[in-house]
């Protein structure tokens, strides 16, 4: 079957807003809001067809184009690929140039407007940041240290390992830290080896180990994230089969803390995320400064422990 190949844009501007239109109703999933974009012509790179549909819809020029996700979806009566780039750097002002109703949200209140089917990973990829990192608990007396370096640093994404504590440690720990990350405006998730209902309902989501993902048959509870740590496509596939939000695969470089575990290296990794709908951040071996290659690797950013500690 014959894929059509669509180039998207996540365009946002410099209030962190997000543009979204409204599809004509006499078009496939007409009456839905959409990201802009379109479909490729003939002899056109997918970045060719970005700058002309976003050109042609919005009057607006494309400065720069990062790439963010690329989903693969079957509708009944046609499969698409959507090959979707964040856009924040742009001239002109957006106007519908077409005729379709369009407006600027923030991500946020992306979940309020009904969306095609294909584009709900879109719209996660559009709400997540770049960095994710992960507060561990080598040293218990340097949490909270350690976690106002983190947001200090602009980080807004933030997994709490903390599996070698006592429990009534980590819930004194959330206590303080969860207020520290609303005042940042960061999202706090809880490593499932410590998260009881009680500490998932504390926190902004959940962060399954691969234990705790391959062993669930269903997406768990939580106030909003769901993510999974994954090591291969077995467990990336399941993530996505049980709806999980996004994944963090490792190890994509030699790590110091795992020197005798093969890496998957960047060419594995591209391949590994192609082949699933969710937004993946790399981990291993990876500094602030790598995420530029991660994106060009179809990844959603870096997730690292002591990058953001440095």
């Amino acid at each position: 079957m014959k894929v059509l190949q669509v180039a998207v844009g996540v365009v946002k501007n410099a209030q962190d807003q997000v543009l979204i239109s409204l599809r004509p109703p006499r078009l496939h999933q007409g009456g839905l809001w959409e990201f802009p974009g379109g479909k490729l012509e003939r002899g056109e790179s997918i970045e060719q067809a970005l700058v002309r549909e976003l050109k042609e819809e919005l009057d607006i020029s494309v400065i720069s184009a990062t790439p963010l996700i690329t989903v693969k979806h079957q509708y009944p009566e046609i499969a698409v690929q959507l090959h979707v780039f964040l856009v924040e750097q742009f001239s002109g002002e957006a106007r519908s140039c077409e005729g379709q109703p369009f407006k600027w949200v923030s991500s946020a209140e992306l979940n309020r407007y009904s969306f095609p089917a294909a584009n709900r990973p879109i719209i996660t990829a559009a709400q997540l940041p770049p960095f994710y990192a992960i507060l561990d608990d080598a040293d218990e007396s340097q949490l909270l240290v350690n976690l106002e370096k983190i947001l200090a640093g602009g980080v807004k994404l933030i997994q709490a390992r903390l599996k070698n504590l006592p429990l009534e440690t980590v819930k004194a720990f959330v206590e303080e830290a969860y207020p520290l990350c609303k005042q940042q405006g960061a999202w706090l998730l809880m490593n499932s080896d410590v998260a009881c209902g009680e500490l998932v309902d504390s926190v902004d989501g959940v962060h399954l180990t691969g234990r705790h993902l391959m062993a669930a048959s269903k997406r768990p509870k939580a106030k909003q994230w769901v993510a999974a740590s994954c090591h291969n496509l077995r467990e990336l596939q399941h993530a996505q089969t049980i709806g999980v939000d996004f994944a963090v695969l490792a190890p994509v470089l030699a790590t110091q803390t795992h020197p005798d575990t093969q890496p998957l290296g960047w060419a594995q990794f591209t391949k590994l995320v192609a082949q699933v709908n969710l937004p993946v951040y790399a981990l291993g071996g990876l500094s602030v400064s790598g995420l530029n290659v991660a994106r060009q690797a179809g990844g959603q950013g870096v997730s690292a422990i002591r990058a953001f500690l440095e």
